[in-house]
């Protein structure tokens, strides 16, 4: 009987290749964290540091930095980076060289609430603490304010966020005990008095014209109040 050499090397060495295959993947996995990499993105302020991060990363997996890459639980690391009241989104990935890379979305606030307790309303409506990393150049809420009930400030507040000449002029929000919204304004020494929220970008459109109208007439230090709740019309007090 005649033996076939090349099919026995053949299987050897696709023997070999497994082997070598298992083992290295068997010491990939085996290798221990080398560090913990944190990234933020979006958001240029920093609410929560890295520190931060990797302590709470720390606390999910209490031996990080001793465990073995494999039995690393990646996804209860993001669900533990997300309960935390500054952290909008988490993604957690392991490299091959045993770094823990963290990519983190914080939230991001548009109003500060100064009423019965203080805190953020943040871009999606939600109320989050204050940070002991950073204070966030936002309109000031003020009046009757509940942590259940912010749909009304945190329209107007979005409105703000998103208006740049809002934005610049606008550093108060105040709620009354019916609902309805005053504004004060930076340098300009008069109230806007808004009211319900009907109609709101209507309502804008009238004060930007009023603005613009008022300047340019050096009218602007002689009102104390413009009142926008009137149909298709600007009504001021003067002082």
């Amino acid at each position: 009987m005649r033996i076939n050499w090349n099919f026995i090397k053949s299987v050897l060495l696709l023997g070999l290749v497994v082997f070598l295959y298992a083992f290295s993947s068997y010491k990939n996995n085996s290798r221990l964290v080398s560090k913990v990499v944190v990234q933020f993105t979006g958001n240029e302020n920093v609410y929560i540091t890295t520190e931060m991060v990797d302590k709470l990363l720390i606390q999910n997996q209490e031996q990080l930095y001793i465990l073995p890459k494999d039995n690393l639980d990646l996804k209860e690391m993001e669900i533990s980076l997300e309960s935390d009241d500054m952290i909008k989104s988490a993604q957690v990935y392991l490299t091959v060289n045993g770094v823990v890379r963290a990519k983190i979305e914080q939230r991001r606030p548009i109003a500060r609430v100064n009423s019965k307790s203080i805190y953020y309303i943040d871009e999606d409506g939600f109320w989050m603490p204050l940070s002991p990393q950073h204070s966030a150049r936002v309109p000031l809420v003020t009046g009757i304010v509940e942590k259940e009930h912010l749909k009304g400030v945190y329209k107007m507040a979005l409105k703000i966020d998103k208006d740049p000449f809002l934005k610049t002029y606008v550093t108060e929000i105040h709620q009354t005990k019916n609902s309805e919204i005053r504004l004060k304004m930076r340098a300009l020494d008069f109230e806007v008095l808004v009211g319900n929220l009907e109609d709101l970008n209507n309502k804008i459109k009238k004060f930007k014209a009023f603005y613009q109208k008022a300047k340019k007439d050096t009218m602007l230090d002689v009102y104390k109040s413009v009142n926008l709740q009137f149909k298709n019309q600007v009504v001021c007090t003067k002082k």
